[in-house]
């Protein structure tokens, strides 16, 4: 039973983005939740190399102003209409923002892929416990959003940005999306000696 139920969340993951987000706070005990549920990711030589930062305040204005004037200053009016760039302004408004960053081990030189592979673990372990509590969430790693991120906050030399986790309570009756995967056939295959 416990293996169908994973399956199922597994395959209900998927990217839901600010727009698809209520004006509804995530409360604080939901956030620590999936956060926590970070934590258990597998980690090589227990380096546990995630860190993350809720971003409060006047976060949200300035990230959504920082896009807008990222976005207009390397696309054309045509490209970035004056309504797209006014959407931009407010659209990190929506939800929690929740920076991840990656330290890598002090005791363990690992390679630098083997702590972003982990990293990575945590933030599908926060996806998946997102959507088991029925909210939304998605990863963003937009050189925007990354210019922003490195910029407000203080991360150490050793210290590394991977992006901006949102999560938000989801708005009723959103379309549903045709999510394909290839079969398995196409990518589990023998080799035998």
């Amino acid at each position: 039973m416990i293996a169908a139920q994973l399956e199922t969340i597994i395959k209900q993951r998927r990217t839901h983005y600010a727009f698809d987000f209520t004006e509804q706070p995530v409360a604080e005990t939901l956030v620590h939740q999936v956060v926590s549920s970070g934590l258990w990711a597998p980690t090589h030589k227990m380096t546990q190399p995630w860190k993350f930062v809720l971003l409060e305040g006047a976060h949200a204005a300035e990230l959504g102003s920082y896009m807008a004037e990222y976005y207009r200053k390397i696309y054309s009016e045509e490209e970035y209409p004056t309504e797209r760039y006014e959407e931009t302004k407010t659209y990190p408004l929506k939800g929690t923002l929740i920076a991840i960053i990656m330290e890598p081990g002090k005791r363990a030189q690992l390679p630098e892929w083997e702590e972003v592979a982990a990293v990575s673990c945590a933030v599908q372990n926060m996806w998946l416990t997102t959507t088991a509590l029925g909210l939304g969430g998605y990863w963003d790693t937009g050189a925007a959003t990354l210019a922003y991120l490195k910029e407000a906050l203080s991360l150490s030399e050793n210290e590394k940005c991977l992006g901006l986790f949102y999560l938000g309570h989801l708005k009723k009756k959103l379309p549903t999306v045709n999510r394909k995967r290839k079969p398995l056939s196409k990518k589990l295959s023998r080799h035998k000696r």
